[in-house]
């Protein structure tokens, strides 16, 4: 694949998930769209959305419950697109969606690959290939991010590095729609700073490519230890979400 052919693909499967065409997110103007469910959406995102804001750089699609149209419109359309997920703006729009029962959630950075950047890393430890069968006894905290025991049935395919047979490092990723597959890693923390993870990262990378799938990396934009992973491993910033929650959702968190 080509990075114009992952972009056009990841931009098919945002505007699946948020009742778009593709080409609204190159738009100059932002769009405003009302949620819907959706059979080829991303299996973990529960629509129909409340409100849920994606940006690929040029403008701002926003996906919401028809009587927050007013307000979301008015939001997105008085900052520029990036300054609508900073902060105090966006204790604006959180002030707005209060009456709602809603409160801003989550805030994310996507990352895909980029084709002239990825390439397979080396680290000092034995790398093996493992598939859904080698999880059963991995669904463990220290590799929560790698993989997830609500969605076990997703995860597909990994990488773990061992020394002396002892796992050490792992990354999975989970088939969360039809043409993307989502990367998630954990290395012990005494092994870290080691290079594992990106080896791991690129790797899986690679292998999710070789079957005609997307890998994409979902960071929160705190989180530098995996941002700097992402890019290490040949990945770029795609796009960004914002997504408010009910009271009731973000209080059982």
């Amino acid at each position: 694949m080509t990075n114009s052919e992952i972009l056009n693909i990841a931009m098919q499967q945002s505007a699946y998930d948020l009742n778009c065409k593709p080409d609204d997110f190159l738009k100059e103007e932002n769009i405003v769209t009302v949620s819907k469910s959706n059979p080829k959406a991303r299996k973990y995102v529960e629509l129909p959305f409340e409100c849920n804001l994606v940006s690929y750089g040029n403008n701002i699609v926003a996906s919401i419950q028809d009587n927050l149209r007013e307000i979301v419109s008015d939001y997105i359309n008085k900052y520029p697109s990036y300054r609508c997920y900073e902060t105090p703006n966006i204790q604006i729009l959180d002030d707005k969606l209060r009456p709602h029962n809603l409160k801003l959630c989550f805030m994310a950075e996507f990352y895909l690959p980029d084709i002239n950047s990825l390439k397979a890393l080396d680290c000092d430890y034995e790398l093996r290939v493992l598939h859904s069968r080698d999880f059963n006894y991995l669904y463990t905290p220290q590799w929560s991010n790698a993989l997830c025991f609500d969605r076990k049935h997703l995860d597909i395919l990994g990488i773990g590095a061992y020394e002396n047979d002892r796992l050490i490092g792992l990354a999975g990723c989970s088939a969360d729609c039809d043409t993307m597959w989502q990367i998630g890693v954990d290395v012990l923390p005494e092994y870290r700073r080691q290079g594992i993870a990106s080896a791991l990262t690129s790797r899986l990378a690679l292998k999710i490519l070789d079957l005609n799938k997307v890998p994409f990396y979902c960071a929160a934009w705190s989180n530098i230890k995996s941002s700097r992973n992402a890019i290490k491993s040949g990945f770029r910033p795609a796009w960004t979400e914002l997504t408010a929650k009910s009271m009731d959702f973000i209080a059982k968190m």
